[in-house]
């Protein structure tokens, strides 16, 4: 298993009450969250990147992708 890093986070005493009332389990919503906005950041990420790609392959015919894949592995 991972190391593991503390985060720590203010709230309103209210809040803490109610969690404690609830019985709801701090370290596994805060982990669930922070992952779901991780992977929501990565896939805004890669979404930019696939539309920059997309700008400069649509510049090309695909005849000339082609042709670029093609010479781009012959010289391996």
């Amino acid at each position: 298993m991972g190391k593991y890093k503390t985060v720590s986070a203010k709230i309103r005493t209210s809040l803490w009450e109610k969690i404690k009332k609830l019985n709801i389990n701090v370290s596994e919503v805060i982990r669930r969250t922070l992952e779901e906005e991780v992977r929501k950041m990565e896939e805004k990420e890669l979404a930019e990147e696939l539309g920059e790609v997309g700008k400069i392959l649509s510049i090309h015919t695909d005849e000339e992708i082609v042709k670029l894949i093609r010479s781009s592995r012959e010289e391996r």
